[in-house]
């Protein structure tokens, strides 16, 4: 399997609410019919900010599933957030990468 991670930066957010975490990946996989998983989160501490929130993914083919990700934040708000104007995308070949493994796709 190969990685999705999004990261969030709560000072980004109009509402940073921790359900985010399972907010997000549940209607991922919903919308992706299971082509993306869940693989977990983390808070990543960040020089100059507070923690960001990382939220890992799973898919068979990274590049061709992130961008379904990206279009799902264009389309719809989560507890008021407008993920497309706050939210990374970094994805991998790697099963379980960390970000620092992983290549940004989103925004460019």
């Amino acid at each position: 399997m190969q990685t999705i991670v999004i990261l969030l930066d709560p000072g980004k957010l109009i509402n940073p609410d921790l359900d985010l975490r399972y907010l997000i990946p549940d209607r991922i996989m919903e919308l992706t019919d299971g082509a993306i998983q869940d693989n977990g989160y983390d808070y990543i501490d960040c020089e100059g900010s507070g923690p960001l929130l990382g939220i890992w993914l799973e898919t068979g083919d990274a590049a061709q599933s992130w961008p379904a990700i990206a279009k799902l934040f264009h389309e719809e708000k989560f507890s008021d957030n407008d993920l497309s104007l706050s939210a990374e995308i970094y994805i991998s070949e790697k099963e379980a990468a960390d970000v620092e493994d992983c290549t940004l796709v989103y925004p460019l």
